[in-house]
């Protein structure tokens, strides 16, 4: 089952990196930018009367992949999908991601909201020491002065603090139950096999044949062998013996059978579309991943009561893409252009006030 799920490596990275820029942004859903001409300088593109310029698509564009180069080395972003570059498909992340900012502030300055007295004062300071850490060549590149950086930091600061504000009002109940971490081990034969186009499922003979495979299997662990052993021997055709996971993770079957057994208990033979499973319950109740967990849930929770929200402002918006220059927006390395802070810096005046980190990267 692990080979069958697992991701290649460039696109866990696209996942991650494509990852919505804050909680509250709503994950599927982004501003619909359409064509225009009327542009002023450097302005990359409009909603209602709120403009982005160039020097806040450098700012995001220029830290965050610095950021990845140091872990990953620049080579990453030549990595083709779906005929272009990861690059480019990072450059539409950015402009999504700036939209989404562009538009909280506008809902902030529909319903009045603003930040308060001690947030300026946070936004200040941070704007103050990420200017000071950047050299010449930065600022230069970047385009960049303290009150653009202010800005920046301002309206992310502003839509930070509504979406908490708009969210702190929600408080979802969620039971121990909903809530638990399952560890199970697992044998699995397999009713799938590669093909040129990735995987195939087995023919009806192949089946039968499988099936009578994890039949013999379940009647040596009835007579007594050890599970652990054969989970570890040639006979299990997964590539990972333990999974644990929580509710609404794994086909549906494999959780029934893994939530309802007790710790050491072995499970009847459960088909999934991966093939046929005996697992065996390893912990059925931890209280510190429960509460991991709870935390998670919650999130989710109150990020999808606030995309209900974010959805229905964003129907009605008009919005401007300044096509040319958003084609000719690039980041040529410079051995000089080093800044990975931006995102830090926010964080570090921020965390203590909000609780959570809603910085570039998750």
């Amino acid at each position: 089952m692990n080979n069958k799920i697992r991701k290649k490596i460039y696109l866990i990275l696209l996942f991650i990196i494509a990852a919505v820029l804050f909680t509250g942004c709503g994950k599927n859903k982004r501003t619909e930018i359409i064509l225009t001409t009327d542009f002023e300088e450097n302005e990359v593109f409009r909603i209602e009367d709120i403009s982005c310029y160039i020097p806040e698509v450098m700012v995001y564009l220029v830290n965050s992949e610095n950021q990845y180069d140091q872990v990953f080395t620049d080579k990453i972003w030549q990595i083709s999908i779906d005929g272009t570059t990861l690059e480019d498909k990072y450059k539409e992340t950015i402009l999504a991601r700036l939209a989404q900012i562009k538009v909280m502030n506008l809902m902030a300055k529909d319903r009045g909201f603003e930040i308060n007295e001690d947030d300026i004062l946070r936004v200040k300071a941070a704007a103050r020491d990420y200017y000071a850490s950047l050299n010449d060549k930065e600022k230069e590149v970047l385009g960049v002065t303290e009150e653009i950086i202010y800005k920046m930091y301002y309206e992310f600061a502003t839509a930070d603090k509504l979406y908490h504000e708009i969210t702190d009002q929600v408080e979802p109940k969620i039971s121990d139950d909903e809530a638990r971490i399952v560890t199970v081990r697992d044998i699995l034969v397999k009713t799938y096999k590669p093909s040129a186009t990735g995987t195939v499922s087995y023919n009806a003979a192949e089946k039968l044949e499988a099936y009578e495979r994890i039949v013999k299997i379940k009647e040596r662990l009835d007579g007594g062998e050890d599970f652990d052993i054969i989970a570890e021997g040639i006979d299990n055709e997964d590539t990972r013996i333990e999974y644990s996971f929580g509710r609404g993770v794994m086909p549906a079957a494999y959780e029934e059978a893994a939530f309802n057994l007790t710790v050491g208990e072995i499970s009847d033979i459960v088909e999934t579309e991966y093939g046929y499973h005996i697992l065996k319950c390893m912990s059925a109740y931890d209280p510190d991943e429960a509460d991991r967990n709870r935390e998670e849930m919650v999130k989710v929770k109150k990020q999808e009561s606030f995309n209900i929200v974010y959805d229905g402002y964003i129907k009605e918006l008009n919005s401007n893409l300044n096509a040319e220059l958003w084609e000719d927006v690039e980041y040529v390395r410079n051995s000089a252009i080093t800044t990975t802070s931006f995102f830090d810096i926010y964080d570090t005046y921020f965390v203590p006030v909000t609780g959570a980190s809603y910085g570039i990267q998750q």
